[in-house]
């Protein structure tokens, strides 16, 4: 303990002062409790935890923005980034330096300065290092711009022989980096690309339930005639019944479309036109706003909370895979759960990156994800979400691709689910960066490639 003891930031055991704080997780279902918590001050705190792990033969887990934690981290070293957290914006260069733990807010907030944007993602408060880490998708820059991993130009990264990294350009490590996700060490830092955005036509419509039918297969074909510039995604929800919602949203079975247009607010009310027909809207809140509100338009919870979740790369929407999906998520479905999305992607998304990288979703054309809030019935949140993924199968992406991000955390413990995300070439080639830069497999504990 000799060289934790030096570190500039807190080192944490069961039943400390503070131990339970550091350890904490947006999902509630997946508590950390590591044999030791380092509170990361710096990077050579970063080190001196990572090469302490090394020496005891302990794995190391990583906590960013913790909207993700597959393994409770037992019997390992945690590193926690908060106190790391910065962003520096170059707005010559439109540029933003990224370090430790920051959250997209904060992110948002230094480029909005500038009169620049990130490629945040739908929650503002997910760690940015994190999501880029997994290729990353938004509701409102990824067609036009392609995933978040395509502009990054930098991370700085500790291996686990403890030394700091900086990789870029066509390094092996930047490309596994970029949609391997925290598999290979702790990124301390990265450097992305800001865009010249200051304002989007964006906002969601809220559909009555009764609705669904009628919304989703417009949905479908309305997607489908959109520009680059023009991002989607729709969901089926059952709203908790809060003072924070307006009246009629509070325990409303709602779909939300969600929309966001790069260009004038009458393309993009031309744009929109033949959705806002669909079926008459319960709220639509669809204006020319600034980026950093647009940013928040899926609205995501902002407090911790319990919740499973699921997700599967689609092929297609065509009738048969429409009709099941309103079958399950309509009025009086059998299974109701919180969330019910799909995203539209295409645009840039399909283009292939500067440089290799990691992601393994270019061109597929949706992605579904679903979840269930709650702790009170697991058994039953499990049932509801298998039982969607299975009757969904058949439209599945024959490839299995999916977004890293949406992994759930029991595929994420999961090689086999891991290779078949990537596939064989892709995740052989992610195998020998890992034998290269970590062949012991210390970093075990978030998205695991053994």
């Amino acid at each position: 303990m000799t060289q934790l003891q030096q570190l500039t930031g807190p080192v944490l055991r069961p039943g400390d002062p503070g131990y339970d704080a550091e350890c904490r997780t947006q999902n509630l279902l997946t508590p950390l409790r590591p044999a030791i918590a380092v509170g990361a001050a710096d990077v050579a705190d970063v080190q001196a935890a990572v090469r302490y792990a090394a020496e005891n033969k302990l794995p190391v887990a990583v906590r960013g923005g913790g909207h993700m934690q597959p393994y409770a981290a037992e019997g390992a070293v945690l590193v926690t980034l908060d106190r790391m957290a910065g962003v520096t914006v170059d707005a010559g260069r439109r540029t933003a330096r990224v370090t430790g733990g920051a959250r997209w807010q904060e992110v948002i907030d230094a480029a909005a300065k500038e009169g620049l944007a990130p490629m945040a993602g739908s929650s503002v408060t997910v760690g940015a290092i994190g999501y880029v880490l997994g290729g990353g998708q938004g509701p409102i820059l990824a067609r036009s711009y392609g995933y978040a991993s395509d502009h990054v130009t930098s991370f700085d990264i500790v291996t686990a022989d403890g030394v700091l990294r900086t990789v870029s350009g066509d390094d092996e490590l930047f490309a596994a980096l970029r949609g391997g996700k925290g598999n290979f060490g702790v990124v301390t830092a990265m450097e992305i690309e800001l865009f010249p955005v200051t304002t989007v036509f964006a906002g969601s419509i809220y559909f009555p339930g009764s609705a669904t039918a009628e919304v989703l297969r417009t949905w479908r074909d309305w997607a489908a005639t959109l520009p680059v510039q023009a991002t989607t995604s729709v969901a089926v929800q059952r709203l908790p019944p809060v003072e924070e919602l307006p009246p009629p949203l509070r325990g409303a079975h709602v779909l939300s479309v969600r929309f966001a247009h790069l260009g004038t607010a009458e393309a993009g009310e031309a744009l929109l036109a033949p959705m806002r027909a669909a079926a008459p809207a319960l709220i639509d809140t669809v204006a020319e706003v600034p980026y950093k509100v647009a940013a928040t338009l899926h609205n995501d919870p902002v407090d911790a909370m319990p919740y499973l979740d699921r997700s599967l790369g689609l092929s297609g929407l065509p009738g048969a895979a429409l009709d099941k999906l309103i079958e399950l998520t309509g009025p009086g479905t059998p299974i109701p759960l919180t969330s019910v999305e799909i995203r539209a992607l295409g645009g840039a998304m399909d283009r292939p990156p500067a440089t290799t990288d990691s992601v393994p979703s270019r061109g597929l054309p949706f992605q579904l994800f679903a979840f269930a809030v709650g702790a009170d019935d697991l058994d039953g949140g499990h049932r509801r979400l298998e039982r969607l993924m299975t009757a969904m199968l058949p439209w599945s992406d024959p490839k299995r691709r999916r977004m890293p991000n949406f992994l759930s955390t029991e595929e994420a413990l999961d090689p086999q689910a891991l290779s078949e995300v990537y596939g064989r070439e892709l995740y052989e080639r992610l195998r020998a960066v890992k034998r290269r830069y970590d062949p012991d497999t210390m970093f075990r504990m978030n998205h695991t490639i053994r």
